[in-house]
């Protein structure tokens, strides 16, 4: 995983030795959006963008679902890299279902970023909400391309289902908030950390929440009781992850999710929400990152476990 330095690629991991030994996750740039305004920058228009995606990382998944549940398949396409990730970051090499770059037969993904911005500096995140007719990254922000997904197109769609209902945002807000720090990003702070103190912080917190949420969800469908909401998917994203490669790649290894009483039959329920499942890639999840975090398997050897048995 590198970087992009006045757009120079360098081939450099996260640096923690200012954060003792804590993983911090650089803020994301690029942050226009699609609108339903016709005189907007970005308006809705079908076949205009493109979206970039892995479909190993978590925050790209969330994208693909809400492409697939709001029914924007005909009006987003999309290009998915490969899930090996090495010294060029993501590359666009055929293999284990990787299409390569479907717009301009790029390498690596680091080239789209500097298709956009030729001095940028930063990261080189999936996914990437591409405008062909500027050329340009719309977002490249998950949770906010997601909120695109869920309204923007609706007027062309007719698509109405509303997973951010304005009844709710207050408690969504305050969820999603609770759920990346400790969560989304707590797996990450606690496979990545570097040292002792960092890594047990974050553990800590990471099993504190998911025990809550488990007797929140004993004796509810979902996290804000009969309501389906973008909260739900985008806690789903990391739980789907968990069993195959948290608990033993990050070493959240207090408890699998399989074994919660109610994080579990949530777990599936969600899976088997019509078109989520497709959206899942195992393969992709395990080769990724097994074989990309080198820093902490440096063997790269994907394990052929655990079976998984969502079907």
């Amino acid at each position: 995983m590198g970087l992009l330095v006045e757009g120079q690629w360098h081939d450099v991991w996260y640096d923690t030795s200012k954060t003792g030994g804590d993983f911090k996750r650089e803020a994301t740039q690029f942050r226009d959006a699609i609108s339903s305004d016709p005189h907007s920058r970005f308006p809705a228009e079908k076949g205009r963008y493109h979206l970039y995606v892995s479909l190993a990382c978590p925050w790209a998944h969330r994208t693909l679902i809400f492409r697939k549940l709001k029914h924007l398949e005909d009006y987003i396409s999309v290009s998915i890299v490969h899930p090996h990730m090495l010294e060029n970051g993501w590359e666009f090499k055929k293999g284990m279902g990787a299409t390569g770059d479907l717009l301009y037969g790029l390498n690596y993904l680091y080239e789209l970023y500097v298709k956009a911005d030729s001095n940028y500096t930063g990261r080189v995140t999936v996914p990437v909400l591409w405008d062909k007719k500027e050329k340009t990254i719309v977002s490249n922000e998950s949770a906010e391309i997601i909120r695109q997904f869920n309204q923007a197109f609706n007027h062309l769609t007719g698509d109405e289902q509303d997973f951010y209902p304005a009844p709710l945002h207050a408690e969504i807000d305050a969820l999603n908030e609770q759920i990346y720090e400790a969560i989304n990003n707590g797996v990450y702070r606690c496979g990545f950390a570097t040292t002792q103190k960092a890594y047990e912080e974050a553990y800590i917190k990471l099993f504190h929440l998911l025990d809550e949420l488990d007797v929140r969800l004993h004796n509810q469908k979902y996290l804000l009781g009969e309501q389906l909401t973008e909260a739900d998917w985008r806690f789903f994203t990391t739980l789907i992850r968990f069993d195959a490669v948290y608990y033993g790649h990050f070493k959240t290894n207090q408890q699998r999710i399989c074994d919660y009483e109610g994080l579990n039959p949530y777990l599936e329920r969600l899976y088997h929400h019509p078109g989520v499942g497709e959206t899942v890639n195992f393969l992709h999840i395990k080769q990724h990152y097994y074989f990309s975090h080198k820093t902490i398997n440096p063997t790269q050897i994907v394990p052929l476990g655990p079976k998984l048995d969502f079907d």
